[in-house]
């Protein structure tokens, strides 16, 4: 448990590249990781499951990712010797470690739709402007 001694409040620390928080989200900051890290939490996916439950996401940049999840120790692949072939993902002990964090911030989105509805309303506004 994080106790107020841990928590750094900026004011003694550079928060450069090297800063922990930055480099996290380096790995996991682009538009899909959290999404497919969330989609295999519950569990071993076939390759066409995530593609088809997860909207607009190609099956190139499904690939790409979760080989860079695979090289980043996140995310283990199996092929299964079957016609046609079919291919496994399913997070490592690490890629659960790391979801815990993802999933709490999934589950404060699905809380909070009206807030994110009234956030994307005002940035479309001011777009506009």
């Amino acid at each position: 448990m994080m106790t107020n001694d841990n928590v750094d409040n900026g004011s003694s620390i550079r928060l450069d590249e090297k800063y922990p928080a930055r480099r996290v989200l380096n790995h996991i900051g682009d538009k899909w990781t959290p999404i497919i890290l969330h989609c295999l939490a519950s569990g071993t996916r076939h390759f066409g499951q995530m593609h088809r439950r997860i909207p607009g996401l190609s099956k190139k940049m499904l690939t790409q990712v979760l080989r860079r999840l695979e090289r980043d120790g996140l995310v283990t692949r199996r092929v299964l010797r079957a016609v046609p072939p079919k291919t496994d993902y399913e997070l490592t002990s690490l890629g659960l470690q790391l979801h815990e964090p993802i999933g709490l911030i999934c589950q404060w989105a699905i809380q909070n739709e009206d807030v994110l509805d009234a956030i994307d309303k005002t940035r479309a506004k001011q777009a506009e402007d």
